[in-house]
């Protein structure tokens, strides 16, 4: 049922979600695993509806060094308060409530410190 809280997400914090529909297939219908890796680095979400799972190609170094390869670990934040925010408002509770709030207090931590880095010039970089 979490799951379904994704259904309708094209997009979630700057990165495209790759749903059943846009995965490769072979001339026999089956995942084309070898297009699908490749396709991870503009798709770094994959929602699977069908096996009822999310998966996450994560950034593998600095972007301003490796390039744009993966998602950050915000945007398996901003897919938490997404799917919990869904849920609370078809079964509202203080706890789904009080969730939602401190993943939006994460997220906006984890602004707030690429803000700085930004400020400092090491934002993208191997750099403290």
């Amino acid at each position: 049922m979490a799951l379904e809280t994704m259904k309708n997400v094209r997009e979630i914090g700057g990165y495209k979600v790759m749903t059943n529909d846009e995965r490769p297939k072979t001339e026999s219908g089956e995942v084309d695993w070898g297009r699908f890796d490749e396709m991870r680095k503009d798709y770094p979400v994959c929602v699977d509806h069908e096996q009822n799972m999310i998966s996450f190609k994560i950034q593998n170094g600095p972007i301003k060094e490796e390039g744009i390869n993966g998602c950050q670990v915000d945007t398996l934040v901003a897919v938490a308060r997404k799917m919990i925010t869904e849920l609370n408002s078809k079964f509202p509770c203080r706890e789904n409530a009080l969730a939602v709030t401190k993943l939006q207090e994460a997220e906006m931590w984890l602004n707030e410190r690429k803000r700085e880095r930004e400020a400092r010039g090491v934002e993208g970089y191997s750099k403290a």
